[in-house]
């Protein structure tokens, strides 16, 4: 039997409860096509838009809005020469894209996070699944080999972070993507007796400072900062797997980006 959009759109909500006001929504495309194959990716940028029409797959699941933004018209846009060259390659190849944001994040427990904590090999240490985030109970650990972990897992070139390298880490929390903002972290650090967080991102002037505060203050508190992506592309890579298993007859690939910033 053929698998349509509609059929693996189903399939993506079958564990969530519906959601109003959501941004998923299939972007490009009509529900009704057959699948010829699937591409999970963070965001579907130009490159990632090209590698998928040239892959033969016809329908692209991206986390993240095609248009740099979250929500909210995108008529500013509309004379820009890059979206104008961006909209036509998806038009013109018929790629149908379908944005998995909202339910993703409401899957119990959330999918982005649970294949966070799974790459990095830390589900016997989970302590409790809050709403915007994940405790895990850690072995003692200095903040630099943690790091180093987070570094070597996420295979990423660099992470941010504060606090005493030495420090030994304990009880962690982990938000991913934008939740990394004071009104997130800040109170499940209070509440849950955090050592560390580690974010996606947020606003620098709220979570980092409220850490260096903390720190000056002579509290054992660290942060560090993956970047939006890395924090939420191991759950889109882990939903390739699991479509795969779902759809054995449609071929299901992640891709991923380069890094978005480098170092000088």
């Amino acid at each position: 039997m053929a698998v349509t959009v509609q059929n693996v759109i189903n399939q993506l909500s079958k564990t969530a409860e519906p959601i109003e006001d959501t941004v998923d929504r299939l972007e490009f495309g009509k529900a009704e096509i057959e699948v010829t194959g699937i591409v999970t990716a963070f965001m579907a940028t130009h490159r990632i838009i090209q590698t998928t029409i040239e892959s033969g797959a016809n329908l692209l699941l991206t986390h993240e809005g095609t248009f740099y933004r979250h929500k909210g018209s995108i008529s500013m846009l509309e004379s820009d020469p890059v979206y104008q060259q961006k909209k036509q390659l998806v038009e013109q190849s018929r790629l149908a894209i379908y944005r998995l944001h909202d339910t993703i994040h409401r899957y119990s427990p959330d999918g982005i996070t649970r294949a966070l904590v799974r790459i990095l090999d830390w589900e016997e240490a989970v302590d409790e699944h809050l709403t915007t985030s994940t405790v895990v109970d850690l072995p003692p650990i200095q903040l630099k080999d943690l790091a180093a972990h987070l570094k070597e897992k996420l295979r990423l070139p660099f992470v941010r972070f504060m606090g005493d390298t030495s420090m030994r880490c304990r009880r962690a929390g982990i938000f991913v993507g934008y939740r990394g903002g004071g009104d997130s972290v800040i109170p499940v650090m209070q509440a849950k007796d955090l050592d560390l967080a580690i974010i996606g991102e947020g606003p620098e002037w709220e979570t980092p400072e409220y850490i260096r505060d903390a720190i000056c203050q002579g509290k054992n508190k660290a942060l560090i900062v993956i970047g939006h992506a890395e924090s939420e592309k191991p759950g889109m890579e882990l939903l390739a797997g699991n479509l795969q298993a779902c759809f054995p007859t449609v071929p299901v690939q992640f891709i991923d980006e380069e890094a978005l910033f480098r170092m000088v």
